[in-house]
């Protein structure tokens, strides 16, 4: 038994009403997707599936920590992931995704899988600069010395720059402003 039929709902015999599921996954669980994002973790799952007469409603709360590898300096570190999410999976006569929230599925379903959903919530939940919890502080205090830009309005450019301004640029400015 592959270790992502734990992830199995039978939708066909639930009534109209709310269930609530509980999901633990661990390494075996990242191992079993075909992906390279996440390798080792311990994430716990709680999931609310509502269920009317034309959608199923699934509210995701995700909590847990998962291993990455620190960006700057190769370091492992442990990520934390505290996330809510919402999937509408509303009955059709084909399985079409339409949006990132949304997706049709036939109406003779009888099993969704929620690993996939799982996996993707953790992921997108993630950090896209990947830093260990010591680099955070120094990233938090930089300023425009060290690094970040800092944007002005055209306004305020105008001011501080009027007297550097080489003359055929004002000359062509004045031309614009007309």
């Amino acid at each position: 038994m592959t270790p992502l039929r734990a992830y199995d709902i039978h939708i066909v015999g639930l009534d109209n009403k709310r269930y609530e599921y509980d999901f633990a996954s661990d390494s075996t669980f990242f191992a079993s997707l075909d992906q390279e994002l996440i390798a080792k973790g311990n994430v716990q799952t709680h999931l609310i599936l509502d269920k009317s007469e034309t959608m199923i409603r699934l509210d995701f709360h995700i909590i847990g920590f998962v291993e990455q590898t620190c960006d700057r300096s190769l370091d492992e570190y442990e990520e934390p992931v505290d996330t809510r999410q919402t999937m509408l999976l509303k009955f059709g006569d084909h399985n079409e995704e339409l949006s990132d929230e949304i997706e049709l599925i036939e109406r003779n379903t009888t099993t969704i899988n929620v690993a996939r959903y799982i996996f993707e919530f953790i992921s997108l939940s993630l950090p896209m600069k990947r830093l260990h919890p010591r680099f955070r502080n120094e990233e938090e205090g930089d300023d425009e010395e060290n690094g970040k830009i800092i944007y002005r309005s055209d306004s305020e450019e105008n001011e501080e720059d009027q007297s550097g301004v080489d003359p055929r640029w004002a000359a062509l400015r004045k031309l614009s402003d007309n």
